[in-house]
């Protein structure tokens, strides 16, 4: 895991491994049948660390916090984001969580399609926020506002006012994050869901 974080799932190669872990990459494969099972097992450490929703309890409550949860765990390991639902061999951590997602949305209201497009629905936010949220050129307010003065000196010809507004009056402010966006849009989503998706 510590190998992923600092090199990214692309660095991770049993080479790479056998390295870290001061043996012949050789002698891994009679632990492991590659590196796609590396993976496997990787993904599967990660949906462990998310805290899992309860089934029983409210949907809301219980999605959010899995929400929040899932979005520190991505930024610990940004590497994962990509890789979260495409192994064709899951472990059971994996299999657990996402049985727990469809249970708790199922056992507050949810028929089985609307827990399909809820689902759906919240991952593609929370994992698109936090795909976002790496990808930014900039850490906070501070490093926000000196890219955004070098975009809009660059913008200075007036051909894209609405960008020029947003960057001056929100970007450029030393308390911008944008990850205070998060859960508002979260709470936002929530509601729609479970007023449209949930009551019909």
């Amino acid at each position: 895991m510590s190998l992923a974080d600092r090199d990214g799932a692309a660095g991770l190669t049993m080479r790479a491994l056998a390295a870290e872990l001061g043996v012949k990459a050789m002698s891994l494969y009679h632990h492991l049948a590659g590196k796609e099972a590396v993976l496997d097992a990787l993904v599967d450490v990660v949906f462990a660390e998310m805290d899992a929703p309860r089934p029983g309890r409210p949907w809301r409550a219980e999605v959010r916090r899995r929400c929040l949860s899932a979005r520190a765990v991505l930024l610990r390991h940004p590497w994962a984001l990509g890789l979260l639902d495409t192994r064709t061999s899951p472990g059971p951590a994996s299999l657990a969580h996402h049985d727990a997602m469809l249970g708790t949305l199922r056992g507050d209201g949810f028929d089985a399609a609307r827990t399909g497009l809820a689902y759906a629905m919240i991952d593609a936010y929370v994992y698109g926020f936090v795909m976002q949220e790496i990808a930014l050129p900039f850490e906070g307010g501070g490093d926000a506002a000196d890219v955004a003065e070098g975009l809009v000196a660059a913008l200075a010809d007036g051909r894209y006012p609405h960008l020029v507004e947003f960057v001056t009056d929100q970007a450029m402010r030393p308390d911008y994050a944008f990850g205070a966006h998060f859960e508002p849009g979260l709470d936002l989503l929530l509601d729609t869901l479970d007023k449209r998706v949930r009551g019909g």
